[in-house]
């Protein structure tokens, strides 16, 4: 019984100790995971919003090739010598028109998600929006002016309605063409700029985490020499 409670005074004293190592071994096991799952947490979302937004902007380079492919379908069915051939040419425009828009519309809802990046993003892809619906629009009424074509009641009405329908496409759609490329080469600008921002600063918050965690190591490790000091061991 007498070496029961002797055992028991010798130990008593570290008691306090033993709880304070505890609590320091509970902040280094929670400093770990938290940094970890921040720093999991922080490389999923920017790694997937980087790819999302890098996926869209080559969408949206390949706009500008789709466009002029669009307006070549067009001049193409300007040269039709028959009303059949007109038909198999210009089938392929309104799956055309669906992918320029789609793919400008896929890269309106990824910008959504860095709205504050790049103030005149949303100007710019407005931009882009409204010169291709202009665009459109001319280019719909050359393709008004060349149906007019195969139903024209005299190969001198048909013969005026094509060369108004070569006019309006080197002229007015012309003009908008050239309009949209404009647009979509200002944006193009914004999306290389924002694209590094956005590759900048996944590096920035990995590195902030990397601090932050160093410098919780370094004050749960002052923190330890601090209890251990307090400690009857340390002042023996």
């Amino acid at each position: 019984m007498i070496e029961q409670r002797q055992w028991v005074r010798s130990w008593w004293p570290l008691l306090p100790l033993a709880r304070h190592r505890v609590a320091v071994s509970l902040l280094v096991i929670g400093l770990g995971l938290f940094s970890a799952q921040a720093l999991k947490q922080v490389d999923r979302d920017l790694r997937g919003l980087y790819t999302e937004y890098t996926l869209a902007a080559t969408d949206l380079a390949h706009i500008m090739t789709d466009v002029i492919r669009y307006r070549a379908t067009i001049i193409n069915a300007l040269e039709a010598p028959t009303q059949k051939e007109f038909e198999r040419i210009t089938a392929s425009l309104p799956d055309q028109r669906a992918n320029i828009l789609g793919a400008v519309e896929r890269f309106s809802v990824v910008r959504k998600q860095v709205s504050g990046r790049g103030p005149s993003h949303g100007q710019k892809i407005q931009a882009v929006q409204d010169s291709l619906h202009a665009y459109f629009t001319a280019a719909d009424q050359t393709m008004s002016l060349l149906l007019s074509v195969w139903t024209a009641k005299s190969t001198h009405e048909a013969a005026e309605f094509r060369r108004r329908a070569e006019q309006y496409a080197a002229g007015n759609a012309g003009d908008k063409l050239v309009q949209a490329i404009q647009a979509l080469d200002r944006l193009q600008e914004t999306v290389a700029e924002v694209g590094k921002e956005l590759k900048d600063e996944g590096t920035r918050v990995v590195r902030d985490v990397s601090t932050a965690l160093l410098l919780g190591s370094m004050l749960i490790g002052v923190l330890n020499l601090y209890i251990f000091r307090r400690s009857p061991i340390g002042n023996q």
